[in-house]
């Protein structure tokens, strides 16, 4: 499988998001009659995900585990940088919360926040400055970590990897809201982006949504919510609060060049992600209950308020203004009930940007039942996918010959469309006779 995970000025150069919806992986795979077994005498079923960057495909898969025979499930998981890794384990630790502690209606409000608003609120930072402190320690203890989170296994991970996560939540932990200036670095990125069309940035923006975004099948995103996180990073509003506290898991480096007088690469902190498309995609457009998609006269009719799988029914119309446009994003977030993964499942972080190593090491050769590659993953191609704004759709074709050429050089063919309403994906299936190990090429 392949989707976009963005690049470019309007998505820059880290992906905090990605820009394709959350698929249970066990419903794409098709058949997996031919599984080995476990030493438990379960059916182990391999999945390498390199690029997926913020965890939805783990968090849906999950989620709906139970909707399949038993398997013990193994996510391998490749990023290249460690800021997305601490979000993903941070997102995981959320969604694995006790139900004593946190009600699931909570953690997907919170889950929201954390994974798309440049601002939350101060019991959501408060959250995440005491799990930072129990991060730090998972990253300097190995033995510690395997016992307060055993679903994740980190053992991979390089002395360096582990020092650059420790830095990053040691900046989470951090109370001072200059450590991290979102409102200016945001606005900055936009002044930026649009230029000299930036008096005019909010005909952009309803350009960018109707007749990119809405045209492309992301028609639940609603103009009010997506008109406010262009100007200010905030994307989700979901109950009464202050939202005032930067979000410090946006936040990373970036080397540049033009603020050194020699021109030499001067690391800088910053925001370098999507100012574009925003964090709706992953989801937010697609959902098992039709009403909750239902529009009147082309615009969205319900409400989303993170709602959990578990609880989904159908909302009234925004109470506030009465036009149909004021609605809510529909937000359908599926999140773990338990405090522990529903079946076997195990998440393992693989060292940073290690595809090319993984064919020469022999645990991982014939390994994998599933690989996922996100269209940034793969370095020399140009950018491609289907919910970016910036891309024409003769630019996202091409990219999609390209992503087919690419994927019949490793042995593999087309396999038709992944269930869902979206055209943000390709499939392929492996050629069984006489070809090597895809990971190879």
């Amino acid at each position: 499988m392949t989707t976009a995970a963005g690049s470019g000025d309007g998505f820059g150069t880290t992906c905090w998001w990605g820009f394709s919806p959350a698929l249970d992986l066990q419903r794409e795979c098709g058949s997996l009659a031919h599984l080995c077994l476990s030493q438990d005498e379960l059916p182990e079923f391999n999945i390498l995900l390199v690029g997926s960057v913020d965890g939805r495909h783990v968090l849906r898969t999950m989620s709906q585990a139970h909707r399949w025979p038993q398997r013990r499930i193994n996510f391998y998981i490749v990023e290249n940088n460690p800021e997305v890794l601490g979000r993903q384990l941070l997102f995981l630790s959320l969604a694995l919360e006790s139900p004593e502690k946190m009600g699931l209606q909570e953690k997907s409000e919170m889950f929201l926040e954390l994974l798309g608003n440049s601002l939350i609120r101060s019991s959501t930072a408060a959250y995440l400055q005491e799990k930072s402190d129990l991060f730090i320690h998972y990253a300097t203890n190995p033995a510690f970590q395997e016992c307060h989170l055993e679903a994740v296994d980190m053992s991979a991970l390089k002395f360096r990897e582990r020092d650059q996560l420790e830095g990053i939540f040691r900046l989470w932990r951090n109370p001072d809201p200059q450590a991290f200036p979102i409102a200016r670095l945001w606005d900055l990125r936009v002044r930026q982006y649009l230029g000299t069309r930036y008096d005019a940035r909010r005909g952009v923006c309803d350009w960018d949504l109707t007749m990119k975004l809405h045209e492309r099948g992301a028609k639940s995103i609603n103009g009010r919510e997506y008109s406010r996180w262009r100007d200010t990073g905030v994307a989700f509003e979901l109950r009464e609060g202050i939202y005032d506290t930067p979000n410090k898991t946006l936040a990373s480096g970036r080397l540049l060049r033009h603020v050194s007088p020699r021109g030499e690469p001067v690391p800088a902190r910053g925001y370098w992600g999507d100012i574009a498309t925003g964090p709706y995609i992953p989801f937010g457009i697609e959902s098992e209950e039709p009403s909750l998609l239902a529009t009147v006269n082309g615009i969205p009719a319900k409400v989303g308020e993170g709602l959990p799988s578990s609880s989904v029914q159908p909302l009234e119309p925004h109470s506030c203004g009465g036009s149909p446009h004021q609605n809510s994003i529909l937000i359908h977030v599926n999140l773990p009930p338990e405090p522990s993964c529903p079946r076997p499942i195990r998440i393992h972080f693989l060292p940073l940007n290690c595809t090319a190593q993984l064919p020469h090491k022999g645990q991982y050769q014939k390994c994998f039942h599933l690989l996922y590659f996100s269209c940034s993953a793969k370095t020399g191609t140009s950018p491609g996918g289907n919910f970016l704004p910036d891309l024409r759709k003769e630019q996202a074709a091409a990219f999609l010959n390209q992503v087919t050429d690419m994927a019949a050089g490793a042995g593999y063919v087309p396999d038709g469309t992944p269930n869902g309403q979206n055209q943000a994906w390709a499939r392929f299936q492996h050629q069984e006779e006489g070809l090597a190990d895809p990971l190879c090429h």
